[in-house]
């Protein structure tokens, strides 16, 4: 087998991406809850405790799944963790009002969430070769955030047919059951990825990583985390603040994530991966600027969420592959890992600070904070770029 070629079947790999896709459904449908939880009587700081809920649960999640791949391996831990994202989602429909049940059910959420998006890059990086990893990280991603994307778009056609926006809740529920489903039938033939020790986190294994050029990448993914989570989390108010239909935007990111994940994500991923980083993360600041100061009708809506998708869905696959490539040796399941909790860290806690600036500031000043954390994450490309041409330039004098 030559090493470009991957150690698993186009057919058993395109079982995982589905099932990847039907599980993503849940975490999707909280795009929804700021607009649920608003019909209820509560406001965008509510939504945002509810989904901040999860920050807490995935902190054990990723603590847990290297014991978990052990015992049950990758496959089915993710199995058994994703009854818990289907309970989140029908907690999400079922419970009135707004109270603890809601809590508890972003607790579920995060701990299924957690699990799988931990472990489902490390059995990607089980499978296939070093310099295959880019590729088919960006094809997992690219069934999640395909799943992310049709959440919203549920509670958008239900809408349109006349029904609650709970029926999104009730049908990620059953996609989540059917995801679950697969993933365990999927355990018994991926008995190579339980992950062993390596897929646990220690002490000496996060300084090392830490310690690393992994730490940049790291430290993107949280920044990329809450640029996502802000604005995603709320679109529902930013669309209707300005008489915008809110699937405009999921429509628009989804589609731009995903194709340029899987028709130029291949190419991208060949180049200089700092510079290719810059770029991308630069047109990612680029949409925040147009959202800020540049949405005034449906097309600027679109453009704008067009640019976010490209820009944060390729600085995505690009920087997942330096944080697994720039680890020490014998650390990558670690930095990965780390990797995902940094995201974490990100997409579920940044929301509860955003919810906030929107209750007691407004739509305006989130979006100039959420300007300047896409900034700061630019600033660490164009920062390593220059660090990377002086070190050239200092060993040619010498």
């Amino acid at each position: 087998m030559s090493q470009a070629t991957p150690q698993v079947s186009g057919k058993l790999f395109g079982l995982f991406c589905l099932a990847s896709y039907l599980l993503s459904l849940s975490y999707g449908s909280t795009f929804l809850l700021s607009l649920l939880i608003g019909s209820r009587g509560g406001n965008e700081h509510d939504a945002g405790s509810v989904i901040s809920a999860a920050m807490v649960s995935t902190f054990v999640a990723v603590l847990v799944s290297g014991h978990l791949s052990d015992m049950l391996g990758a496959a089915r831990s993710i199995a058994l963790f994703g009854l818990l994202l289907m309970a989140a989602s029908l907690g999400f429909a079922m419970t009135p009002g707004f109270g603890p049940l809601l809590l508890l059910s972003g607790l579920l959420l995060g701990l299924g969430w957690g699990v799988f998006y931990t472990l489902g890059p490390i059995i990607v990086a089980s499978l296939v070769t070093p310099a295959q990893r880019a590729k088919y990280f960006a094809l997992l991603s690219g069934s999640m955030m395909t799943g992310i994307g049709s959440g919203p778009l549920l509670g958008r056609a239900a809408s349109a047919l006349g029904l609650p926006v709970t029926s999104a809740f009730y049908l990620a529920a059953l996609a989540s059951l059917i995801g679950v489903l697969l993933f365990w039938r999927l355990g018994a033939r991926l008995q190579s990825t339980q992950a062993t020790s390596a897929a646990k986190i220690s002490w000496q294994a996060t300084t090392q990583v830490l310690g690393s050029r992994a730490v940049f990448p790291i430290i993107m993914v949280a920044l990329g985390g809450c640029v996502f989570g802000g604005l995603s989390s709320f679109q529902t108010s930013y669309a209707a603040a300005r008489s915008l239909d809110y699937s405009l935007f999921f429509l628009g990111f989804m589609s731009a994530a995903i194709s340029s994940r899987m028709l130029i994500a291949g190419y991208v991923v060949k180049r200089d991966p700092l510079r290719a980083s810059c770029l991308l993360s630069g047109l990612m600041l680029a949409a925040i600027v147009l959202f800020a100061f540049g949405v005034h009708s449906g097309f600027t809506y679109l453009l704008a969420a067009l640019m976010l998708g490209v820009g944060y869905g390729l600085t995505y696959s690009v920087i997942n592959g330096l944080a697994a490539n720039e680890a020490p040796t014998g650390t990558t399941s670690q930095a990965l890992l780390l990797f995902s909790l940094a995201y974490f860290i990100g997409v579920f806690g940044f929301p509860l600070l955003a919810g906030k600036i929107i209750v007691e500031q407004g739509m305006a000043t989130l979006l100039l904070t959420v300007l300047a954390v896409a900034l700061a994450n630019w600033l660490i490309t164009v920062g390593r770029l220059l660090w990377r041409r002086l070190n050239v330039k200092t060993a040619t004098a010498l």
